[in-house]
């Protein structure tokens, strides 16, 4: 099957019309969902939403994301587009990660409202259906908060978080909701505003509120997971949380010229006490153990430094290749009547 590469990514800023604050129903509304080996979720979730998004808009469009799956995702799809079920697939070349399985959805989304959620059925389609009233109300982005989420997590884990976002905050020009995901609602002219991004190093949930637009939130409990297990682990959460902090915060280079401005002070006043114990005191300069500990903290206080930096450093040489950020190994036509203006 002839390889399709992902639409090129533009360094222009995007213009987005002017709208109502009142909106009729949308003409087609895009459902986003990227899956790795849901099968046995997606064949009773998008049956499921099929049936509760009817009358919602005037057509619907499911677009499942295949990030390189194992399992019988790509043909469980196929099989409901067979009999009917308004459902496309997008089949990555690999597994690019969820990151970039959301953004090729974003590109391939023809409608005038895309809803994002996960393919597992931990989002309820109840606050999707929640979402749209809010929609045509003018709002631009409803995104869902998840509530009780800290109540299964351990206290090291809350404070990781807890750490995360202040750092994420800390001088920063734009809000990045606490315990908000990829579960949204976005209207057109904010797809095309984050197409119109082009990093490669992509934190969505921070690029969602870097885009701005008229907001608003929506609380909602997340339903357990019916079949299979989470690809989530804690060095997975770890390894997003370094790109999305390297991505839209400066603050650890910051920190590295604190630390290094700390260390140098204290380096200079343990030099001048040193000096007077010694001239004013006569009390004998400690040996050997004393500068053994001192170069093993400045050695290491160095190899922090480095690290942080070497992170950044690592965006920029994955933005200069300029790679795209996914391939394309199958796209099923768009349903037909459900092309956007």
């Amino acid at each position: 099957m002839k390889q399709m590469i992902a639409p090129p990514l533009h360094n222009t800023a995007a213009t987005v019309p002017v709208v109502a604050a009142s909106r009729a129903v949308p003409n087609l509304m895009s459902v986003v969902l990227p899956a790795f080996n849901e099968a046995l979720n997606l064949q009773w979730l998008l049956p499921e939403l099929c049936t509760q998004l009817q009358g919602m808009a005037r057509r619907i469009e499911l677009l499942v994301i295949d990030d390189g799956s194992s399992d019988d995702t790509a043909l469980l799809v196929h099989g409901l587009i067979q009999q009917g079920l308004p459902v496309r697939l997008l089949r990555l070349s690999r597994n690019f990660g969820k990151e970039a399985a959301l953004s090729a959805g974003l590109d391939a989304a023809d409608g005038d409202v895309v809803v994002t959620m996960d393919s597992d059925g931990q989002h309820p389609i109840a606050t999707l259906l929640e979402m749209l009233p809010a929609w045509r109300a003018g709002y631009d982005v409803v995104y869902a908060v998840q509530t009780g989420r800290y109540l299964s997590q351990t206290l090291m884990r809350r404070s990781y978080t807890q750490v995360f976002y202040w750092l994420m905050q800390w001088g920063s020009r734009f809000k990045l909701p606490a315990d908000a995901g990829d579960f949204r609602l976005l209207d057109r002219r904010v797809v095309l505003a984050l197409r119109s991004l082009p990093e490669r190093a992509r934190y969505m949930k921070g690029l969602f509120a870097w885009v701005g637009f008229k907001s608003k939130a929506i609380e909602f409990i997340p339903h357990d997971r019916t079949q299979g297990t989470s690809n989530y682990n804690f060095s997975h959460l770890l390894s997003l949380a370094i790109v999305g902090m390297t991505a839209f915060s400066k603050v650890p280079l910051r920190l590295v010229s604190v630390i290094g401005l700390v260390v140098s002070v204290a380096s200079v006043m343990f030099g001048l006490w040193t000096v007077a114990e010694k001239s004013l005191l006569g009390i004998e300069v400690s040996g050997f153990a004393t500068l053994a500990v001192s170069i093993t903290f400045l050695a290491g206080v160095q190899l922090l430094c480095l690290g942080i930096i070497a992170e950044y450093l690592g965006r920029v040489f994955d933005e200069v290749k300029q790679r795209p950020l996914y391939l394309v190994q199958e796209l099923t036509p768009p349903i037909a009547g459900a092309q956007a203006e």
